[in-house]
């Protein structure tokens, strides 16, 4: 199956001099530079369950995006909201997180996205603070796994993949971590569920082992190691270069690609192999400055990959 190429629409939002607020454009640059499909952050001033609260909006959404000869890779929503006491995503009952990714949820099948992100939205050291240390590091993960089992068959009920992006920036960043808790969730009967494999957070994670709490933990085999370990069990994939850094919001930072470190040639064919149940590649350019000046040599970057591995 040929690879489609993709890119997430929060690269012209975030770390930009002049961002572009205006969806519109954004698919008038995309068709133009001949991707095949964008990947909506549904926050800001781009379109979410707040600017296109009625089916008829929906509706027009979805055909201005096939109007352009695109579609949609995923949708990124955003319940980054629920990291504070009352509201947080390890409450022992998170009616408001799970009220808010069920309104996601229809958004995206109405719009006809097929996959929907989330992540652990807690720092790295939350276990360290007062809160955490009250609740509990082991009661954090099976919280966190009740949690996404009953958002998980939400999402089912959609006919929508979860994918989690695990990331240094985020809790639960280890390798051990991100097995038990895709392996917790899926055990629940949710084959929906699974990680978004980011090329670059998982050389944070599995390389680097940057922000790693209590002790780093790093893999021999670096982050192919840890993507042959998930096989089967990833629901999406992210490609950027990494140059083995954090940027200034302490998560990975989404270099160009050919500015990094990371062996394309041999991460594809592993991601080919990982059995993702698409054939969409997405592009993250997530916080990089002038990110439409690297947007057509990313696609030209992949095209020549697709060619080799993906045609």
């Amino acid at each position: 199956m040929k690879a489609k190429l993709s890119i997430g629409t929060w690269a012209y939002l975030f770390n930009q001099e002049k961002p572009t607020n205006e969806f519109h454009v954004i698919l008038h640059k995309l068709q133009d530079l001949g991707y095949e499909g964008l990947e909506l952050g549904s926050f800001g001033p781009h379109p979410s369950p707040a600017t296109h609260p009625t089916k008829a909006s929906r509706q027009r959404l979805k055909k201005e995006i096939a109007d352009h000869g695109l579609a949609l890779s995923g949708i990124a929503v955003d319940l980054w909201a629920f990291k504070s006491p009352g509201v947080s995503i390890l409450e022992e009952v998170p009616a408001a997180y799970l009220t808010a990714f069920n309104g996601w949820c229809a958004f995206a099948s109405e719009i006809d996205a097929k996959t929907i992100r989330v992540d652990s939205v807690l720092a790295p050291n939350y276990f360290d603070t007062e809160e955490g240390k009250k609740l509990g590091y082991q009661a954090g993960m099976d919280r966190l796994v009740a949690c996404w089992d009953k958002a998980s068959k939400i999402a089912s009920d959609y006919g929508l993949n979860v994918c989690w992006e695990f990331e240094p920036g985020f809790v639960f960043n280890k390798p051990s971590e991100i097995y038990k808790i895709v392996d917790g969730v899926r055990a629940k009967g949710n084959t929906n569920f699974g990680v978004l494999y980011d090329t670059c957070h998982a050389h944070m994670c599995a390389v680097v082992g940057a922000n790693h709490q209590g002790g780093k933990e790093i893999l021999p085999g670096g982050e192919l190691e840890l993507l042959e370990k998930l096989k089967g069990k990833v629901t999406h994939i992210h490609l950027i270069d990494s140059d083995g850094t954090l940027n200034e919001h302490n998560t990975s930072t989404h270099n160009p690609f050919g500015t990094g470190v990371l062996n394309f040639d041999k991460l594809i064919p592993a991601m080919q192999a990982s059995g993702v149940p698409h054939s969409w590649w997405t592009i993250d350019l997530c916080f990089w400055p002038h990110a439409w000046d690297v947007t057509a040599d990313s696609k030209k970057f992949l095209d020549k990959l697709r060619a080799k591995y993906a045609a």
